[in-house]
């Protein structure tokens, strides 16, 4: 992936404070930063809420003859433009975005006395086996 440059004026007193901090969690400045919006995006992201007329079969779930996990992206970009988040958070950002949402939705919705979706378990089953395995990323399929 090619780097690309952002540039940013603040006040020499934002600044300031950005470097300290920075220094105090022994990173450099532009990690610092880095850290600091990527952690801002995740936050965004836990407090979706899905509208209450989109139900978890809405997204057609399935597992791919390759393994991979397959849906209606509409569906998505419905809930992302009822919070006023970018899709491309979920859409081009990490895995773990959208597979989050996924779980999470489905957790909850299965709380609530929602159907079962066995696509979905499996998803939830990967997630809670990589948990406690410590296992920080998920391997594409057929890549482990």
């Amino acid at each position: 992936m090619a780097d690309t440059i952002i540039h940013l004026r603040v006040p020499a007193a934002t600044k300031g404070r950005w470097v300290r901090a920075s220094r105090a969690a022994s990173q450099r400045l532009t990690d610092y930063i880095t850290s600091a919006v990527e952690a801002y995006m995740q936050q965004q992201l836990t407090r979706l809420a899905i509208p209450d007329d989109i139900e978890f079969a809405a997204l057609h779930l399935a597992r791919d003859a390759d393994g991979a996990v397959s849906f209606d992206w509409a569906v998505i970009e419905r809930i992302c433009r009822a919070n006023n988040v970018p899709v491309e958070l979920l859409r081009e950002g990490p895995e773990d975005n959208v597979a989050g949402l996924l779980i999470g939705w489905y957790s909850a919705q299965r709380a609530a006395g929602g159907a079962h979706d066995p696509v979905a378990e499996d998803l939830l089953a990967e997630a809670q086996a990589e948990d406690a395995a410590g296992q920080a990323f998920s391997y594409e399929p057929g890549r482990a």
